[in-house]
């Protein structure tokens, strides 16, 4: 049995657990600690470090960690919902000398989308996949026969007079403006049928929390394109986070 630790870093809470990478599976309770206001580097490094001492005291197993960032080589160039002290710098040589052991950084939408590819409703499919996550912003991964393409943040874009589109159509603008569904579809439609204009994809996958509702929105949808519901749902972080820290 394959099984390594992921950890899933958000703005509201920073969440972990041991993954079976065969099955695709938390193979332990998922443990939470809310993230600092600040949310600077080190200390959220060292809840890192308190999170992965509370799965495998032994320090055994890889150790994967996602983050609301663009993370090149390693070095996390943008900060979403965090202190800018992250900005430009590099995360991986942090947390692997805070955590003793190396440790491997990936953007958290790349994360959701290799679990999603390796064990969800994009496994084993062929061409151009582009998963999105629906929540306090957009993201998004794009992958090619299986390969991730890293770093997209789709939902970023400036599409007509909508400047940076998750701000209009992200489910917490659902919450926000008190939309129906029809009225949110409307604006999900204007998102996605310019990405499908852009990539022409062979899949959407919808995921994020509100995904769970997904009867309520995704027929209503406008597209050429087939698009499902992501199957490993609150997961998905975490699961990609340990596939990343064996596979990427």
């Amino acid at each position: 049995m394959r099984l390594a630790i992921g950890i899933d870093i958000g703005g509201s809470g920073i969440k972990a657990a041991v993954v079976n990478l065969d099955r695709g599976e938390l193979h332990s309770d998922r443990i939470r600690i809310s993230t600092p206001d600040a949310g600077n580097p080190n200390e959220i490094a060292e809840i890192c470090k308190s999170l992965a001492t509370a799965l495998d005291e032994e320090h055994r197993l890889p150790i994967g960690i996602c983050f609301p960032a663009v993370v090149r080589r390693g070095v996390t160039v943008s900060a979403a919902n965090v202190s800018d002290d992250w900005i430009n710098l590099n995360a991986e040589q942090l947390f692997s000398k805070v955590l003793g052991q190396e440790i491997k950084v990936l953007n958290d939408a790349d994360a959701a989308g290799l679990a999603e590819m390796e064990f969800g409703a994009g496994k084993d499919q062929a061409g151009l996949v582009i998963m999105t996550t629906l929540g306090t912003g957009i993201g998004s991964a794009i992958f090619y026969d299986q390969v991730l393409v890293p770093n997209s943040e789709l939902g970023h874009l400036d599409i007509g007079n909508v400047m940076n589109i998750e701000t209009y159509a992200s489910s917490a603008a659902l919450e926000r403006e008190n939309l129906s569904y029809q009225q949110w579809a409307k604006r999900l439609d204007v998102f996605y049928q310019h990405v499908e204009k852009i990539f022409s994809p062979d899949l959407f996958i919808i995921g994020g929390g509100v995904s769970k509702d997904h009867a309520e929105f995704l027929p209503l949808l406008n597209l050429e394109t087939p698009v499902v519901a992501a199957m490993t749902k609150n997961s998905a972080g975490i699961i990609g986070a340990g596939l990343g820290a064996i596979k990427h």
